[in-house]
């Protein structure tokens, strides 16, 4: 097979289609349909994904530079080839993210009553003394000015912090310019609000301002010759040796530590930058010209969120959405009676998340809950789940509880948990050798009058209280002997050695996932041979396994209709002439951020239906421990075919693949508006309505045959 459809020509290099992703972020900030502070926040969004990707996908590409390292990716590009091209693109990201910023947003927010100073001269006699007063009496005793000289090494510039270098010159010697600098400290507000105009407006001025304002107050007997902010991102991904690691707590706190001396990998700096001091950066910090970013406008746009949140302008963000009650669940009979009575399917933020969160809670308070197994990967900073889980262990409840500690950039908070969990009597598990446990189950262990029943919570997403507002992700509570038998074996397989021979209903990873993936792939490009019906449609994050690819491909060429509903990275090409021309990908970008795995198999005609929490990636069916869950209640089947139908319907937020890689937006003429978060959220209102005030008229939906490209 690999062979046929392997050729590196075949598929889009990873990073560069993630950058794609970011650049679809991007469009919604541009969206002059969205409110205006709506498109703020996705600007921010776009700047905080770059940091990550920075951080960890740019990072580890360098690392194999510096090894030599000259394999190449499914692409056919080495990692030295990829640094190149993710420059060319990101560059030019970051261009498009300030001309928006600076030519749209800007003059937008001015409109709306909101002005952010950017010159010194613009500020008002009142708003000076204003500015001025503020950084005597908050700023000033916070900062620790750095210089560099003979006696004073070239200072740690850490991760991620905005800083403001400077060129300085004892007063009486101009010809001897030494370098300084200072960190703008994070403990303080970015944007300073200034007191408003006579009309109304709302004045704000940005924290590195005020300071660059004050600078020479910063060093009296110098003259400042210049002054500019800058950032650095540096690597920080973690490099943890799980096999010579004697207690891998230990080991994750230490490794922690470095990211402050990772290899600096990107500059960011004011675009006016005077070249000596550009100069003095790039010597101390090691940067390579492909790697220093000039910014037209205010350094690490992630301060808009804080502007998303201002007071006063509620005209101009989305009127705030409050997940909906689960149809068919109530308040009054314990969640196990409610569970008994059949499966239960959870959709994301548009059903709220409280059902889990009690699940969790009535076990640790019920008299006749034995044990609470859980795994969790991430979960908020004042998790609810938490609080329960410590309370059933001082109940006398066996608890067990994986907590993955290398959940990237959770690391600190879970080891904060983790402990606290062990210091409430909970049996904690630090993750598995050299896998991050990433699936998403829940094992409650009851006794009954008919003997012991094992209720089950498996799901798509974390159990993180906060992001299941923001994030879209399903999941099932069900009380089902055999999946009940299966939860039991994942978590013995977990906390000991014991791996069952064989599995009811569940498919994990990584044993036999991927083989599960594959088969079902095989089986429906089997019964297009046979002329019987065969159709695929699989929604996820992310899809770069070539090997799932490679099936995909070769499925299509049999005559399989393959529908694919992709976020993020997609390293599969539509349209290749008797390869991939029965496929199309979406990438849909809106109001939240499509979490959920969800995968349909026709089946010749007998539709199967699952939910995971992998995507297809070689890290999801190889490196880590993932759930793949079937859909078995024909209600429930139902109702997952319905989200996938609206998904595939969508025509305001979906992105269609092309086969040159880019991405357009459904051409909409003629045809009916859908937003598929609008309507999930109206549909989610509707049905959690009473009976009486219900809308009579039902709201007829016909799938679309086809996505147009």
């Amino acid at each position: 097979m690999s062979e046929l459809y392997g050729k590196p020509e075949y598929f889009t290099n990873r990073e560069c289609s993630w950058l794609g992703f970011n650049a679809r972020v991007l469009s919604e900030a541009k969206d002059k349909s969205l409110p205006l502070l709506e498109r703020l926040k996705f600007l921010s969004i776009t700047s905080s994904n770059l940091d990550e990707f920075f951080m960890v996908r740019v990072a580890s590409l360098k690392e194999m530079v510096h090894a030599k390292y000259t394999g190449r990716d499914i692409a056919g590009m080495t990692a030295q080839e990829q640094l190149t091209a993710i420059a060319r693109l990101a560059h030019d990201l970051v261009h498009q993210q300030y001309n928006t910023y600076n030519r749209v947003l800007v003059p937008a927010l001015k409109q709306s009553g909101f002005v952010l100073i950017t010159q010194f001269e613009d500020l008002s006699a009142d708003q000076a003394a204003y500015v001025d007063r503020y950084f005597e009496e908050n700023v000033y005793p916070v900062l620790t000015p750095m210089a560099v000289d003979s006696s004073r090494p070239f200072p740690l510039i850490r991760n991620k912090t905005l800083n403001i270098g400077a060129l300085i010159s004892k007063k009486g010697e101009k010809a001897k310019n030494e370098f300084a600098t200072v960190q703008v400290p994070s403990v303080l507000p970015r944007v300073i609000r200034l007191p408003e105009g006579q009309d109304g407006t709302v004045y704000g001025i940005l924290l590195e301002q005020v300071i660059e304002r004050n600078i020479d107050k910063l060093f009296l007997n110098y003259d400042v010759v210049c002054a500019h902010p800058y950032r650095i991102m540096r690597n920080a991904d973690l490099s943890i040796d799980e096999d010579e690691a004697e207690d891998l707590l230990k080991e994750i706190q230490k490794q922690l530590k470095k990211r402050q001396w990772g290899e600096v990998i990107r500059l960011e700096i004011e675009e006016k930058v005077e070249p000596k001091l550009l100069k003095i950066l790039k010597k101390e910090l090691g940067v390579k010209e492909d790697d220093i970013y000039s910014i037209q406008g205010p350094i690490d746009l992630t301060f808009l969120m804080k502007l998303y949140g201002m007071k006063g302008f509620e005209a101009y963000r989305d009127k705030p959405y409050t997940p909906q009650p689960v149809p068919g669940m109530n308040d009054t009979e314990d969640i196990f009676t409610q569970i008994r009575r059949g499966d239960i399917l959870l959709h994301h933020p548009y059903m709220t998340f409280d059902p889990v969160i009690r699940f969790v809670r009535e076990a640790s308070e019920d008299p006749d809950v034995l044990a609470i197994k859980q795994t969790l990967y991430r979960v908020s900073g004042h998790s609810p789940i938490i609080a329960a889980l410590a309370q059933a262990a001082e109940n006398g409840k066996q608890v067990s509880v994986l907590v993955e500690l290398k959940a990237r950039f959770d690391e600190e908070n879970n080891i904060i948990w983790a402990q606290k969990l062990e210091q409430a009597g909970c049996h904690v598990i630090y993750g598995l050798h050299g896998l991050k446990t990433h699936s998403k189950i829940t094992l409650v262990v009851r006794r009954e009058e008919d003997g012991i029943r094992r209720y089950v919570h498996l799901g798509t997403g974390n159990y993180n209280d906060s992001t299941a507002k923001l994030y879209t992700d399903c999941g099932i509570l069900t009380c089902s002997e055999p999946i009940g038998e299966d939860a039991t074996a994942v978590f013995n397989m977990l906390s000991g050695y014991s791996e069952p021979k064989r599995w009811n209903r569940l498919a994990i990873a990584p044993i036999w996932l991927r083989d599960r993936f594959t088969r079902l792939i095989a089986r429906e490009r089997k019964f297009a041979l046979e002329g019987k019906p065969a159709h695929i449609i699989a929604k996820m994050n992310s899809l770069c396994d070539k090997q799932i690819i490679e099936a995909l491909y070769e499925a299509s060429s049999a005559g399989v209709k393959i529908d694919l509903i992709v976020r993020g990275i997609c390293c599969l090409k539509t349209g290749i002439p008797k390869v991939s021309e029965n496929i199309t990908v979406r990438s849909i970008v809106g109001t939240f951020l499509e979490h959920a795995r969800i995968f349909y198999f026709e089946n010749g005609g007998d539709p199967e239906y699952y939910m995971a929490s992998a995507d297809w990636m070689p890290r999801n069916l190889d490196k880590r421990v993932e759930i793949l869950f079937p859909v078995e209640d024909p209600r429930l089947c139902s109702e997952v075919k319905h989200i996938l139908d609206i998904q595939l319907a969508d025509n305001r937020k979906a992105h269609i693949l092309q086969s040159d890689g880019s991405y357009e937006k459904v051409d909409r003429r003629g045809k009916t508006a859908l937003n598929c978060h609008e309507y999930f959220m109206e549909e989610a209102i509707r049905r959690a309505a009473p009976e009486e005030t219900k809308i009579m008229e039902t709201r007829v939906f016909v799938p679309m045959e086809k996505p147009e490209e």
